[in-house]
């Protein structure tokens, strides 16, 4: 019997269709991105060409700080068409040691987070480490973050996206961009398609971290916006004193190389005096150091898009 040297042309139709509908769904994606974005952003004047940013203190201290940073931030974004979110963890349930600082309660946390976020006009975000509070910290703020750790647990997920509010999943230290995939399907399945990816590096040894750039090709390909998180990436964890430590020094590197591998966003953790801020001081960028930092990520946009 003769072989076909070439498909038939049925199979050669049959396929076209296939990839064509594949090409339709990730064009709906980026739809639906674009959209979830544009909404989250419309009461910002910005370059729609530019990535976004995620910024602010570790963890809710004051509301002087909380003011102090949004005023600033804001106004610098705004000079240089940035689309804009305030971020500040309302409870840090993970530090190191047991006598770390944790909040200023959950409430008040909470409140001055979003009232932050309405006097700077801007969305407000904070993470979220149980099933249980996702129904209360969706009251006060735009979008829910999951912590690294905490990329896998189902109910965290599905709880979040119950809410109905955009929900930032940051990958694991343990994890890889492409296994990312599981954690974006598990909050779709609940009925919610907001999402945001974050990259914040892998474990290197027991007391360092490593970004691997590949991964923000690869988690692009979930159909999420991806960011990435220029500061948690270069903690030193498990330290022996308790504190966790760290390179702010390569806040503009790791920047730098993100945008120029198509990262969306940017997330930066900035304080006025990071040797005197009460969470992740060591590896935060002082704030009078981001306006040039972002200067220059703008140009470097420019360049690549």
């Amino acid at each position: 019997m003769r072989k076909f040297e070439y498909a038939p042309l049925y199979i050669i139709d049959f396929q076209r269709c296939l990839l064509y509908g594949k090409e339709l769904e990730t064009m709906n994606y980026l739809r639906a991105m674009k959209k979830m974005l544009t909404d989250l952003f419309a009461g910002q004047q910005y370059d729609t060409t530019n990535f976004f940013l995620i910024a602010g203190p570790c963890v809710v201290e004051s509301e002087e700080l909380l003011m102090e940073v949004g005023d600033k931030v804001s106004t610098i974004c705004r000079n240089l068409g940035i689309p804009y979110i305030f971020k500040a963890s309302y409870r840090k349930a993970n530090r190191t040691s047991a006598s770390s600082f944790t909040g200023v309660g959950d409430e008040n946390g909470l409140q001055l987070l979003q009232k932050t976020g309405k006097a700077y006009k801007v969305p407000v975000t904070t993470d979220i480490h149980g099933h249980d509070e996702a129904a209360m910290a969706a009251k006060y703020a735009d979008i829910l973050q999951i912590p690294a750790f905490l990329c896998r647990q189902t109910d965290l997920l599905v709880a979040a996206a119950e809410t109905g509010k955009i929900v930032n999943v940051k990958k694991g230290q343990f994890v890889s961009g492409p296994s990312m995939k599981f954690a974006v399907e598990k909050i779709v399945k609940a009925g919610n398609e907001n999402v945001i990816l974050t990259e914040r590096g892998n474990t290197f040894g027991y007391q360092d971290l490593v970004v691997d750039y590949r991964n923000i090709p690869w988690m692009k390909e979930h159909g999420t916006p991806v960011v990435m998180d220029c500061t948690h990436s270069l903690q030193q964890p498990n330290q022996t004193t308790g504190v966790t430590g760290g390179n702010p020094q390569l806040i503009g590197t790791i920047a730098s190389a993100a945008i120029a591998s198509g990262a969306d966003g940017l997330f930066i953790e900035t304080h006025p005096n990071p040797a005197v801020a009460k969470s992740d001081g060591a590896n935060m960028l002082r704030l009078d150091l981001l306006e040039g930092l972002l200067q220059k990520l703008v140009k470097i946009r420019k360049a690549v898009i």
